[in-house]
């Protein structure tokens, strides 16, 4: 998957942290109008393997979200299926589809910002992981710049109920 940061399907170069890169493709998905929800896979050497916005907008794809994009965008960039030793860093607690996907690339560990208590699926609703029928349960580290990657989604929806 190439996104506007990335040149021939290669991640930007950045000396900034993962979350950073995450949060900057967050604010990059609002200001053309998507929920803001930025996404990186992180490889076992450190280096960004893939990075994404939301654009269930601008595919009309319901399944576009940020965590989606970039696995995919990393997978086939290792030319695997899964991702065994690679981490995700989302602005946003994972909805159950990609928190089902995050198990299903056997990602090692899922680092996330801002919890979501309505549409979340790894501490709120269906908690896949905690499922006694979990195939793949990965690290899980929430509340990373939280306030920061609450801000940018209040934000987005409040301009979004002011707008006639």
């Amino acid at each position: 998957m190439h996104t506007p940061h990335q040149k021939n399907g290669s991640p930007p170069a950045s000396s900034a942290s993962p979350m950073e890169q995450a949060l900057a493709e967050a604010r990059a998905a609002a200001a053309r109008g998507e929920v803001p929800v930025g996404a990186v896979v992180v490889g076992p050497d450190g280096v960004v393997l893939a990075a994404a916005g939301n654009r269930t907008e601008e595919l009309a794809d319901p399944s576009a979200h940020a965590e989606m994009l970039a696995l995919r965008a990393a997978a086939t960039r290792r030319g695997v299926p899964r991702l065994p030793e690679c981490d995700l860093v989302v602005t946003l607690e994972p909805c159950p589809m990609c928190a089902a996907a995050i198990g299903l690339f056997r990602i090692r560990r899922l680092v996330f910002g801002a919890y979501d208590p309505k549409g979340g699926g790894v501490e709120h609703g269906p908690r896949l992981y905690a499922a006694p029928g979990a195939q793949h349960r990965p690290e899980v580290v929430g509340g990373v710049r939280e306030r920061e990657a609450a801000a940018l989604l209040s934000t987005f929806f409040a301009a979004r109920r002011e707008d006639p």
